[in-house]
């Protein structure tokens, strides 16, 4: 496998008139790799992805993907690229391996190949006993993994995901995922996704949050949570006074009141609980440990906290790949 990056972007930006939409946005993803795109509106998430997929001319920095510069070779980005969209984007009249066979010839899969892709394909979502049944008699579930198998025929170095599990319940996004880091693993296949569900980033190997055109932190989901920092600690107490004092006096934290009590943050927060139940000399009816979630890190690093993206840009956008080819 070759020592460059799958993806590769170098202080890209993209105005429009005078709004800076992306502001010099730098990052590299290794290939193999599973990197989560995550931003609330208006950051410049949706316009990064439309560079990259070649939608989008940048207007200043550079992009490749798969080897292929975004502006000057777009074609070859386009050819080592597969996008799966929030929604099934399959034609539910037809059946799943006619489905396959439609995209197989969009994508220029060699014909003497078209057979044995299929098939390979639809045994590693194990929809191989349904493959002559009519889509719109499938599950969801099926249809998101139906979506995958069509995306493995043209073999892409970079899969892009906008949010692959939306509208799934928690079983089938489980399955979904399993598919999905499978197939990392099978087929070496780097995973660009977007997502705006928390625990669905703690997928990724490693995530980049965008905000008002800028990359305001990247890094694994460990690493974006220490840089949170402290466990939050909350303690129930009829008589918060004196536990107030104890813990500005002697430990030099200064707590806020909560509706049934006190909260605050230290560093091992568990640790630090056992040490307080043997200091305080009040009633304590309850203490708990909250450490740093990726909720914690984006509203820290934002302002805000994450929510769904308005309107169908980001879907029409990627949908019009599959219409260039």
């Amino acid at each position: 496998m070759s020592d460059t990056p799958a993806i590769e972007v170098e202080k890209l930006e993209k105005r429009f008139g005078d709004v800076e939409a992306v502001r010099g946005v730098s990052f590299s993803v290794p290939h193999g790799e599973i990197f989560g795109f995550l931003g609330p509106n208006g950051a410049g998430k949706t316009t990064t992805i439309k560079m990259l997929c070649t939608l989008l001319e940048p207007s200043g920095g550079k992009a490749r993907l798969g080897g292929f510069d975004v502006t000057e070779e777009p074609g070859g980005v386009r050819k080592s690229i597969g996008v799966i969209f929030q929604d099934p984007a399959l034609d539910d009249r037809l059946s799943a391996v006619e489905n396959l066979e439609l995209h197989a010839v969009v994508y220029d899969v060699p014909r003497a190949e078209r057979r044995a892709r299929i098939d390979e394909a639809l045994g590693f979502v194990e929809l191989s006993d349904r493959k002559n049944d009519i889509v719109r008699h499938f599950s969801g579930g099926m249809k998101r993994r139906l979506e995958i198998a069509r995306g493995l025929l043209h073999r892409p170095r970079v899969l892009f995901l906008d949010e692959p599990t939306t509208g799934l319940d928690p079983q089938t996004r489980r399955r979904t995922w399993e598919v999905l880091r499978s197939l990392r693993d099978r087929y070496g296949t780097t995973l660009f996704l977007t997502t705006h569900y928390m625990d669905e980033a703690e997928h990724c190997d490693r995530i980049a949050i965008i905000d008002h055109g800028r990359i305001v932190a990247e890094g694994t989901p460990e690493e974006l949570k220490r840089k949170v920092g402290k466990d939050v600690v909350t303690v129930r107490t009829s008589e918060p006074e004196p536990l107030r004092r104890l813990l500005e006096e002697r430990h030099g934290i200064v707590p806020e009141p909560t509706e049934d009590g006190l909260s605050f943050r230290v560093e091992e927060g568990e640790a630090f609980i056992v040490e307080l139940v043997a200091e305080a000399r009040v009633p304590l009816s309850g203490i708990a440990v909250h450490r740093p979630t990726l909720d914690d890190v984006f509203l820290a690093l934002t302002g805000r906290q994450i929510r769904e993206e308005n309107g169908n840009g980001s879907k029409e956008a990627l949908r019009a790949i599959a219409r260039r080819r």
